[in-house]
C-alpha cells in the first residue's frame, strides 16, 4: 500500500469566501476488485471513531456480502432517484449532502457518468469538486483505467475502451492519493471465489480483463503513475524549503550531449548506469549557448541522439545557457541527479595548455553531490569538429593575450642578458619576433602590436648600443628596429585574420549544416509547426517564439520582440535576446520554412476538406452502379406479379392469385429492404441518425432480428442461439440493435452449407457484452477483411442480386454509433465470426 500526501491550493478548489475548501483523498486500484471501497468503509469507521462527522454520501457495495457489512454504523445518505428509458437509476443528492454539510462524506467510483438531467453536471468528479468547494471533506475510489492520460494505454493492453475518464489533473490536486494493491494472483483467486463478480461472469472475466498479463501492466501502471505523484510532492517540498541539495531517492543519470559523434556511445553508457538499480532514469540534456549557433553541434546528430534516448526508456530536455558547465550542474540539480556522464575533452593537448580547463573540469568541481563519470571516447584530444564562433578569440584567449604580450618579452630580455655575447642582435631580434608571433597565436592582432612594441623597446634599451638608453646612433639600427617593429605587426595581422577567416567558414558549416537538417525534416513532413517553433528558439537563444498568422509589419509589433516575416500571412515573433545581423540573416531561413510549414498546414486541411467530397461522389458512383441492377430485379418482379393479376387474357385461381400476391409482397418487402439500408447509411454518412440508448436484454432483441428474417428452416441452415440469458443488459438502441443483428445473421445464413448451423453466443468482458455471430461457410482472406465494410461490397457472395452489399456496411456503422465495435475473425475449424462489442448498461439501482 502506498500513499501519498501533498496540500492542495486554496485557490484550486475555491468556494465561497471564508471556507476553507474541502480535502480530497483517493483510493486508487489497479483494476476492479483490489479492495477500494472497503478500504474507503475502514477510513470512514476510523474518522469516525475519532469524533469525525462522517456521512456515506453514495457508496456501490455492487451486491458483496462483505463490503455491504462493512457500510454497517454509518449514516447513509439516501440517494436521488431519476427516471430514465429503461429504469429508475439511483445518483449522489448533491443538494441534500450539501445541506447536510458534514464534515467528511463518501463518495465511490469518482469516474462515474450521471444519468442525464440528474443535476447541472454530467460527470461524479464535477459534483465532488463542487462540494470539495463548499469545505466538506471528500473520500472517494477510482480505479486506474478512468485516469484520462492512461484511458488509451489500457484500452491496447486489455482491448476494452475506456468510455468514462477523469482529469489527470483534478486527481493530481487530491490531498491524499493511497493504492489499495493486490497481488495479481490473488485478485484472481479473489475472482474464482465470487468475491468481485457474479458466477455468470467469472470465467469471461479470468479469460479476458483478468488475465495474467493484463493484471500485471495494470499493476505497473498504477504504481508508476503514483511514483510520479510522489516525486511532484518531494520536488515541491524540496522547492518550499529551499532545499538545493541532492536527495538520492532514486538514481537519475544526466548524460551531456554536446552534438558530437561521440553522443552515442556517451548515451549507451549513462543507460547501463541508470539500469543498474530499479526505477533508474536516464536524462539526455544539451546546452545551446544564448548567441547562436554552438561549435561543433550536428543537428542531424543530436536528432539521432534524442531518438537513441527515447528508444533506450530516457527523455531529452535542450537548455540554453552561456555557461555550460554552470547549465549543466544547475540542470542536474534541478532534476535532483544522482549522476552526471559527460565526455572527455576533444581539444589537444595543446588546445588544453593554451585555454585552460575545459567543462569536464569545471562540472567536477561545482558538481558538489552529483557524481560524474568522465568517459573517453574515439574522439578524445583530437580536437572540435568546428572551431568556436562566438567571437574571433574565447575569453581565456582575450586576457591570456595582453598577459603574454607583456610577459614574455620580458622573459626573452632576461634570458638573452644572462647569454650576453654569445648571440649577435639579428638573432636576438629574430627570437623577440618568435616571441610576437607566439603572442599573436595566443591573443591575436592587437596582443600581438602590444608584444612587438614591448619587444622594440626591450631589444632597443638592452640589446643596441648605446645599451641601457631609448637612443639610436647607428641608422642601421633604427631601421632594423622599424623593420622589426613592421614585420611583427603584419605577422599578428595575418594571424588574426586567419582566425576569423576560421571563425568564418565555421559560421558557414555549422549554418548549411542547420539549414540543410532544417530543410531535410520539412521535406520529410516530421516536424511539425510548434517543433519548428521550439527549434528556432533552442537555435537562436530566445526566451519564446511564437507564430503570428495576422499580417505584422516586420520587425513590428512589441518593442521587446522581433517580428519576422513567415510569409504573406504569417509571421514570427521572437522575444529575448537582440540578434546581430548575421542571425537574422540565418532566421530569415528558419522563417521561410514555417513558412512553408504553414502552408503545408493549410493545404493538408484543404485536402482534407476535399476528402468527404471525393467520398461521397465515390459512393454516389458506386450507388448508381448498383441501383441501377439490385433495385430494379425486385421492383421487376413486384411489376410482373402485379401486371399478371391484372390481366384478363388469363383466369387464375385462388392458389395462382395468393402465389402472385405473395411474390409480389416479397418483392416490395425486399424492395423495402434495400431503400431503407440506403436511408439509413445517408443519415450515418450525414451525422443525422438519432439515437433513443436505454438499456435492453439481448433475450428481447434477437428474437425480433430472427423473425425479421423469414429464414428457410427447411432448404437453409438453422440458427443456434446460446448463452444468452447470462449477458447483462447493454445500453444500446434496440431497433438498430435488432437491424445489426439481422444484417449479421443473414449474411452468416448465405455463407454457411445448409447443414451446419450459425451460432450466436454472447458473454461479459468487464464492462462490455460480445455478441459473436459465427458461420461455417469459406471465410473471407485476411487482406479482405476491412472491405467488406466497404458499401456496395459483396465479397464472396454465391449469388450477387442478394442486395446492394450494404448489409455489413450498415452493421458497422450503427454499431459504432452506439459506442460499440464490429470487427471480423477467424471460426475455429473455418468460417467467419462477426464480434459485436457494446458497453454494458449501467447497474440499475432501484430507489427505496
Amino acid at each position: 500500500m502506498a500513499v501519498v500526501e501533498g496540500t492542495v491550493p486554496a485557490a484550486e478548489f475555491a468556494g465561497r469566501p471564508g471556507i476553507r475548501p474541502g480535502r480530497l483523498k483517493v483510493f486508487l486500484g489497479a483494476a476492479p476488485g483490489v479492495g477500494k471501497t472497503y478500504r474507503m468503509l475502514d477510513e470512514a469507521h476510523r474518522r469516525a471513531a475519532r469524533g469525525a462527522d462522517v456521512v456515506a454520501g453514495f457508496v456501490d457495495c455492487h451486491g458483496r456480502p462483505h463490503t455491504e457489512a462493512r457500510l454497517g454504523g454509518l449514516e447513509v445518505l439516501p440517494p436521488a432517484g431519476y427516471e430514465y428509458p429503461g429504469g429508475r437509476y439511483c445518483e449522489l443528492d448533491r443538494e441534500a449532502l450539501l445541506a447536510r454539510r458534514p464534515q467528511v462524506v463518501l463518495i465511490d467510483e469518482l469516474a462515474h457518468t450521471n444519468v442525464p438531467g440528474a443535476g447541472r453536471h454530467p460527470k461524479r468528479w464535477q459534483d465532488v469538486e463542487e462540494i470539495l468547494a463548499a469545505g466538506i471533506d471528500v473520500v472517494t475510489t477510482l480505479n486506474i483505467q478512468h485516469l484520462d492520460s492512461l484511458s488509451d494505454v489500457v484500452g491496447k493492453i486489455t482491448g476494452v475502451p475506456q468510455r468514462e475518464t477523469v482529469p489527470d489533473e483534478f486527481v493530481r490536486r487530491a490531498h491524499e492519493i493511497e493504492l489499495v494493491d493486490i497481488p495479481p494472483e490473488g485478485l484472481r483467486r479473489r475472482m474464482a471465489h465470487g468475491n468481485i463478480y457474479p458466477p455468470e461472469r467469472i470465467d469471461a472475466s479470468l479469460a479476458n480483463w483478468f488475465r495474467p498479463g493484463n493484471l500485471i501492466a495494470l499493476r505497473e501502471l498504477a504504481l508508476l503513475w503514483l511514483a510520479g505523484r510522489v516525486d511532484e510532492a518531494l520536488q515541491k517540498y524540496r522547492t518550499e524549503h529551499g532545499i538545493d541539495g541532492v536527495w538520492e531517492t532514486r538514481e537519475r543519470v544526466v548524460v551531456a550531449l554536446t552534438g558530437g559523434p561521440e553522443g552515442e556511445t556517451l548515451i549507451r553508457r549513462a543507460a547501463r548506469i541508470a539500469g543498474r538499480s530499479a526505477g533508474g532514469e536516464l536524462l539526455a540534456v544539451h546546452v545551446t549557448r544564448s548567441d547562436g549557433l554552438a561549435a561543433g553541434v550536428s543537428h542531424a546528430a543530436l536528432a539521432s541522439q534524442r531518438a537513441l534516448t527515447e528508444d533506450l526508456g530516457g527523455s531529452y530536455h535542450s537548455i540554453v545557457g552561456d555557461e555550460v558547465p554552470t547549465a549543466l550542474v544547475d540542470f542536474a540539480t534541478a532534476e535532483n541527479a544522482t549522476q552526471l556522464v559527460l565526455g572527455t575533452s576533444r581539444r589537444g593537448r595543446v588546445d588544453r595548455f593554451l585555454t585552460g580547463r575545459g567543462i569536464g573540469e569545471t562540472v567536477v568541481e561545482l558538481s558538489e553531490d552529483i557524481d560524474v563519470h568522465m568517459v573517453t571516447h574515439e574522439r578524445a584530444g583530437r580536437g572540435r569538429l568546428l572551431p568556436s564562433r562566438r567571437r574571433t578569440l574565447p575569453t581565456s584567449r582575450l586576457v591570456a593575450g595582453p598577459v603574454a604580450a607583456l610577459l614574455l618579452p620580458l622573459l626573452l630580455s632576461a634570458v638573452l642578458d644572462r647569454m650576453r655575447g654569445t648571440l649577435n642582435l639579428t638573432s636576438e631580434a629574430l627570437l623577440f619576433l618568435v616571441v610576437v608571433v607566439g603572442v599573436a597565436c595566443i591573443g591575436g592582432v592587437t596582443s600581438a602590436l602590444v608584444a612587438a612594441l614591448t619587444a622594440a623597446l626591450l631589444l632597443n634599451y638592452w640589446f643596441m648600443p648605446p645599451m641601457g638608453r631609448f637612443t639610436m646612433g647607428d641608422p642601421d639600427s633604427v631601421l632594423a628596429l622599424v623593420v622589426f617593429a613592421g614585420v611583427a605587426a603584419i605577422v599578428a595581422a595575418v594571424v588574426d585574420r586567419s582566425l576569423r577567416l576560421s571563425r568564418r567558414a565555421a559560421r558557414a558549416t555549422a549554418e548549411a549544416e542547420t539549414l540543410s537538417s532544417l530543410a531535410g525534416s520539412i521535406v520529410r513532413g516530421d516536424q511539425t509547426i510548434p517543433a519548428l517553433l521550439e527549434r528556432t528558439k533552442e537555435t537562436f537563444g530566445m526566451e519564446s517564439v511564437e507564430l503570428a498568422l495576422e499580417p505584422i509589419a516586420a520587425d513590428g509589433g512589441p518593442t521587446s520582440a522581433l517580428v519576422v516575416a513567415a510569409g504573406p500571412e504569417a509571421a514570427l515573433v521572437l522575444r529575448g535576446r537582440p540578434l546581430p545581423s548575421s542571425d537574422r540573416r540565418v532566421l530569415a531561413a528558419f522563417a521561410a520554412h514555417v513558412g512553408a510549414a504553414v502552408e503545408k498546414a493549410r493545404l493538408t486541411e484543404a485536402a482534407a476538406e476535399v476528402e468527404p467530397i471525393k467520398a461521397a461522389d465515390k459512393l454516389r458512383t458506386a450507388l448508381l452502379r448498383a441501383v441501377s441492377h439490385d433495385l430494379r430485379t425486385p421492383l421487376a418482379g413486384a411489376l410482373a406479379a402485379v401486371n399478371s393479376l391484372r390481366s384478363t387474357d388469363v383466369e387464375f385461381s385462388d392458389e395462382d392469385r395468393a402465389e402472385l400476391l405473395a411474390s409480389a409482397e416479397e418483392s416490395l418487402l425486399r424492395l423495402h429492404r434495400l431503400v431503407e439500408n440506403l436511408l439509413d447509411l445517408s443519415r450515418l454518412q450525414a451525422g443525422a441518425l438519432t439515437l433513443e440508448l436505454r438499456p435492453a436484454s439481448l433475450e428481447e432483441v434477437l428474437p425480433a432480428a430472427l423473425e425479421s428474417l423469414e429464414l428457410d428452416t427447411v432448404a437453409g441452415p438453422r440458427v443456434d442461439v446460446q448463452s444468452l440469458e447470462a449477458a447483462p443488459a447493454v445500453l444500446v438502441d434496440p431497433p438498430l440493435l435488432e437491424r445489426v443483428l439481422a444484417n449479421l445473421v443473414g449474411n452468416a445464413v448465405r455463407h454457411s452449407p445448409g447443414d451446419r448451423p450459425v451460432l450466436v453466443t454472447a458473454s461479459a468482458l468487464a464492462e462490455r457484452v460480445e455478441i459473436r455471430v459465427a458461420d461455417r461457410g469459406p471465410g473471407i482472406d485476411a487482406t479482405d477483411r476491412e472491405r467488406v465494410f466497404e458499401p456496395f461490397q459483396r465479397l464472396g457472395d454465391r449469388d450477387n442480386s442478394a442486395g446492394l452489399g450494404l448489409g455489413l456496411a450498415l452493421a458497422r456503422g450503427l454499431t459504432e454509433a452506439m459506442g460499440g465495435t464490429l470487427a471480423p475473425e477467424d471460426t475455429p475449424g473455418g468460417g467467419l465470426t462477426m464480434v459485436v462489442s457494446l458497453p454494458t448498461a449501467e447497474p440499475i439501482r432501484q430507489y427505496p
